[in-house]
């Protein structure tokens, strides 16, 4: 079993910055692509930015050039880096990883219990 464990949300003002991470724990044997998604009271969850294991990323138009996705893979860690933060960012924010548990098995797609960011004065 693999569990993610996200840390790092929490209340901050317009403008103002958080770093989440998230790390992935027990049976490990690769992990793939390290994401984070939000999902807003009434909104469906969204896709906010992607890493691959070789570090590739993406994000979704409505972050970029304010967030930053890194990640560690000696630590089996990720993190999001929220610069010039927006009320409309406000959400629960939700890591998902794709990890292989054991050499020859199936990959699957795990999920954090989420954190919650608030932006607001």
């Amino acid at each position: 079993q693999v569990q993610l464990v996200e840390s790092g949300g929490g209340l901050v003002q317009p403008g103002g910055s958080l770093t989440l991470s998230c790390t992935a724990s027990g049976s490990i044997f690769i992990i793939y692509a390290m994401r984070w998604y939000r999902q807003a009271p009434g909104e469906q969850r969204e896709l906010v930015a992607a890493a691959t294991s070789a570090n590739t990323t993406n994000y979704a138009d409505s972050v970029k050039g304010r967030f930053t996705i890194s990640r560690d893979n000696a630590k089996n860690t990720v993190y999001l880096q929220m610069n010039s933060l927006k009320p409309e960012d406000t959400a629960v924010y939700y890591c998902n990883a794709v990890v292989r548990p054991r050499a020859g098995s199936p990959s699957y797609n795990y999920w954090g219990q989420g954190t919650q960011v608030t932006v607001s004065s």
